[in-house]
């Protein structure tokens, strides 16, 4: 399926009967799926409408022109694509929280005032929190080496879907996020990079980094930082992952500590997931990546899957992914499209949960399994169930930030899937409804209240004793 287009079709028609339903009948000839059809203005003579439309290549969106133009009594006025319409001049902006409206503001948020704001935050770090917008602050870190689906297109190329994290932060969670696009690749260089502006920030969002490299950044960023580093890429997926495995295998009527689990790709999203889901209680995971199952007999030479090796297939089975998902309960896809057929899924084993959350085509098309998996989820929204990161990441930071946490742990994210699960209430649960919308509005309280709840647990949330920034370690 690939790109898509998204346009707004401004269309003069003669007003007379016919002529709407011929542009409707091109419109539905050419692939088109219709959207809204807006009155711009009309006269006795004509009407100027809008029509929303979607197209899967720019080819169709030419021939569609064409013959648009060749209808009698209809003329294009003009085609806009309203994604273009939607990033022109970025998403995201800088607000003032503080009125400067005279001299006298000036004077406190400025010089002479700040001065002593300054003096303080040297004597004690941690009245930043609360005294400058770390405490609410996120950068969004990225050198462009695997943006979404797209591969390795830059730190440029990336800076439109950073804008587009920021805007869900804020969006969702009230968090203040601002992208970071990284023009250095060495792992070395994108450390020391976010080591040097680490002060300003209340946490680090690391995002669409290439894996091998990613988890070494991580690894050595939350042993130099004192704040939250989190790698969306891995936890958010895997958070969400978890959240909607939990409830589609209620659906299932299946146990999490008996099920067998077969995971296609072994990158960042693909390491997470076999770890969160070992930190819940599954016990039989098997991992593949394009050569087959991952085993420990055999193990591979990157070290992430050397990792993978030692702690999953424990009895070694080998195969291609298709042999390996013979009787198992749970299918999760990481990897890439159209891997997997009706066939492959009717040998799982009975009430089968599948998650193709490869995007924007998954591992097997959910319309050829309608009626053999109990449960499927992708990573789309056009389906039920989609599997989105914005599910998580607010929430998390959310929290995380609320409470000062110098990490996110193990069990703040374990906590954040249980609570993304339990927002799907029983009698609101069935096998298109395993997990709530983005839009949901309990979703980033529930999660970030538990995530708080684990940092305080754990040990690594921050005591804050008021105004003026009297914090201590806990």
């Amino acid at each position: 399926m690939g790109l898509f287009l998204n346009v707004v079709i401004r269309l003069k028609l003669a007003n007379r009967p016919g002529v709407l339903a011929g542009v409707l009948e091109v419109i539905a000839a050419e692939g088109g799926n219709l959207g809204a059809i807006d009155l711009v203005s009309a006269t006795p003579r004509y009407i100027i409408r809008d029509l929303m439309v979607r197209l899967d290549a720019a080819e169709s969106l030419s021939r569609l022109a064409g013959r648009l133009r060749e209808l009698s009594g209809v003329e294009v006025l003009h085609i806009a694509d309203r994604i273009y319409l939607k990033h022109l001049g970025g998403k995201i902006e800088v607000k003032l929280k503080k009125n400067i409206a005279d001299w006298e503001d000036l004077s406190l948020v400025y010089t002479p005032g700040v001065a002593r704001i300054s003096r303080a935050l040297a004597e004690n770090p941690l009245a930043a929190y609360k005294l400058t917008m770390k405490g609410n602050f996120v950068a969004i870190v990225t050198d462009g080496s695997a943006v979404l689906g797209l591969g390795n297109l830059g730190p440029v190329a990336a800076l439109p879907v950073m804008e587009g994290k920021a805007a869900l932060f804020k969006q969702f969670a009230g968090v203040d996020a601002i992208p970071i696009c990284l023009d250095v690749h060495e792992p070395e260089e994108i450390i020391s990079a976010v080591v040097a502006c680490a002060p300003a920030f209340g946490g680090i969002n690391l995002e669409d980094i290439a894996a091998p490299k990613c988890f070494t950044i991580e690894e050595k960023l939350r042993e130099l930082l004192d704040i939250p580093v989190f790698h969306d890429d891995q936890h958010g997926t895997a958070i969400v992952t978890l959240a909607a495995l939990i409830n589609a295998l209620k659906v299932a009527g299946k146990n999490i500590n008996a099920i067998k689990v077969v995971i296609s790709g072994a990158g960042a999203a693909g390491l997470a997931i076999v770890k969160i889901l070992k930190s819940a209680g599954v016990q039989q995971i098997i991992v593949c990546d394009r050569k087959g199952a991952i085993a420990r007999d055999n193990p591979p030479k990157e070290p992430h899957k050397q990792w993978i090796a030692a702690n999953t297939n424990e009895q070694c089975v080998h195969g291609s992914l298709k042999e390996v998902l013979q009787g198992a309960d749970v299918f999760i896809g990481v990897s890439g499209p159209g891997l997997l057929k009706r066939e492959d899924i009717m040998k799982m084993a009975p009430r089968a949960v599948v998650f193709a959350l490869a995007n924007p085509d998954p591992e097997v098309e959910p319309e050829e399994i309608y009626g053999v998996a109990e449960v499927i989820a992708t990573g789309r929204s056009d389906y039920p169930n989609q599997v989105n990161n914005a599910l998580a990441f607010p929430g998390v930071f959310r929290g995380a930030l609320n409470c000062h946490a110098r990490t996110i742990n193990e069990e703040m994210c374990l906590a954040a899937a249980y609570a993304l699960a339990g927002v799907i209430s029983g009698d609101q649960l069935n096998a298109e409804n395993i997990i709530p919308s983005v839009f949901n509005g309990d979703v980033v309280a529930a999660v970030a209240r538990a995530v708080e709840e684990a940092a305080e647990r754990t040990g690594v949330a921050r005591k804050d004793y008021g105004l003026f920034g009297f914090m201590e370690e806990k």
